[in-house]
């Protein structure tokens, strides 16, 4: 039966290289009806925001599966990432990224490469919300979540046996972050207790990703957090010989996109020069989750073969290794002239099977934690002597609320600080808190009277106690 797929041409070499893919799909005899959507640049440009229009919407979600070319988000303006937007939107909570090398025809310093990163695609900084609070600072706010991170490693774990995986290495910057990150690193510790089979192991982020760049042969499946993730799988795509030869999944429940990892290259488009290898790979991802794995492997062999002939786009030509430089067209006929054929040197492949892409099974419900409200975080703009802050906050203390210090940029300000090495900023955080706990009403008091003094208060957070636990972290000093 033929399979209703959603294809946006993108932007940039998006057009020359979606369409050298869609040719090789057909040449190979893949069982697809196509619907074409508008994203990116021009509907930007007409004024969406989004970068998408609500008939693209109704597309997408009807036909469920999304083969996309790159697209161009203007800088600044307001503008959202469309990809992220479709990625939440959609419920895409999982990227999947294989990575591996092709030596000796592509040059790489690790001929043994070959991993998958699996990253968390909805949450931490991504999550794009973002304030601007005073002349000098500007806020970012990480999310992570237990639920969030509880299905990420699932899908990880289950991926890994899937596939034959024999090693998983979670990858975060819980030494910094020990709340946020934290709680990633904890989840796969957990999750992992179930998965006895399976070697597990853990990296802090920077070490990690300095590891992935010398000595990638060492990592299997990597599963890791938003922004990490992206890093890396540049990271482990150009060390392998080139980020134009990945692509990657985008899966949740109910919908998928696939999409290569690079950009749209506007500095190279229409020139014929772009290599279109990683959206062809994303499209043999998509022809494994759709129920055609023989024709995935079909296309996937052909593109091995042709790689392994010595037929290269310029971004991975070598003199003496490569036999013949071509553009993105000649590629993709290289490609089809070699359907039917498998790779001598270089290891074929055969799907069988589509890899994990649904749901994992339903996460275990939250444990029933006691939380209690303990006081508030008064985030105020302020350019004069800290000293003359802490009197002035200081003279809010009410209703139980005390102010136990200040802070700027997390560094303990006032009060026992010398502040004199110090690069302040001109915004502060007054930590007040109650004896025991502290009330909703004491709060809405202490803001009350801060605005009678005619302090401008630029942000709060409650702080809270989760089962007698500390919900906040201390300022550095402190």
């Amino acid at each position: 039966m033929t399979t209703p797929i959603t294809v946006a041409y993108g932007d940039g070499i998006g057009p020359e290289i979606m369409e050298a893919t869609l040719h090789i799909l057909r040449e190979a005899g893949a069982d697809i009806g196509i619907e074409t959507i508008e994203v990116g640049e021009r509907v930007y440009n007409m004024g969406a925001t989004s970068g998408i229009l609500p008939s693209a919407w109704e597309t997408l979600k009807r036909n469920k599966v999304l083969l996309k070319a790159p697209i161009t988000t203007p800088q600044g303006k307001g503008y959202k990432s469309l990809n992220v937007t479709m990625r939440k939107t959609l419920g895409l909570y999982a990227n999947i990224r294989p990575t591996q090398s092709y030596h000796p025809f592509v040059k790489t310093a690790h001929p043994a490469m070959n991993m998958v990163i699996v990253r968390e695609n909805e949450e931490d900084l991504y999550a794009g919300i973002e304030y601007h609070q005073s002349e000098d600072v500007y806020e970012c706010i990480k999310l992570i979540t237990r639920s969030g991170s509880e299905r990420i490693m699932r899908y990880a774990f289950d991926y890994a046996v899937a596939n034959g995986r024999k090693k998983i290495t979670c990858m975060s910057k819980d030494n910094i972050m020990k709340m946020a990150d934290g709680l990633f690193h904890r989840t796969f510790d957990e999750i992992g207790k179930e998965y006895p089979k399976l070697e597990k192991e853990h990296y802090i982020i920077d070490i990690g990703a300095a590891r992935i760049a010398a000595k990638p042969e060492a990592f299997d499946i990597i599963v890791t957090e938003n922004l990490y993730g992206d890093i890396i799988s540049d990271i482990a795509a150009e060390v392998s010989g080139s980020v134009g030869l990945a692509g990657s999944s985008n899966v949740g429940e109910d919908f998928a996109m696939f999409e290569a990892i690079h950009g749209s290259a506007p500095d190279i488009a229409g020139k014929d020069m772009a290599n279109p290898s990683g959206i062809l790979q994303s499209a043999v991802m998509m022809l494994i989750h759709i129920g055609q794995p023989d024709i995935a492997s079909t296309v996937h062999n052909a593109w091995l073969a042709t790689i392994e002939d010595g037929i290269h786009t310029p971004d991975i030509y070598r003199q003496y290794v490569s036999r013949e430089k071509v553009g993105t067209q000649a590629f993709a006929e290289a490609v089809v002239k070699r359907l039917g054929k498998k790779p001598a040197q270089l290891a074929a492949v055969e799907y069988k099977k589509a890899e994990k892409t649904a749901a994992p099974a339903k996460m275990a419900k939250a444990a029933v934690i006691r939380k209690e409200l303990i006081g508030v975080d008064v985030y105020v703009y302020w350019t004069g002597d800290v000293k003359a802050l802490g009197n002035k906050m200081k003279g809010l203390e009410g209703g139980g609320l005390t102010l136990e210090n200040l802070a700027n940029k997390g560094l303990k300000a006032w009060p026992d600080a010398d502040t004199s090495g110090m690069h302040l900023t001109d915004q502060y955080r007054c930590r007040f808190r109650g004896k025991d706990s502290a009330t909703h009403a004491e709060i809405v008091a202490l803001l009350a009277r801060a605005a009678s003094l005619g302090i401008d208060v630029t942000k709060t957070d409650n702080l809270y106690t989760f089962d007698g636990a500390p919900g906040f972290t201390l300022g550095q000093g402190e």
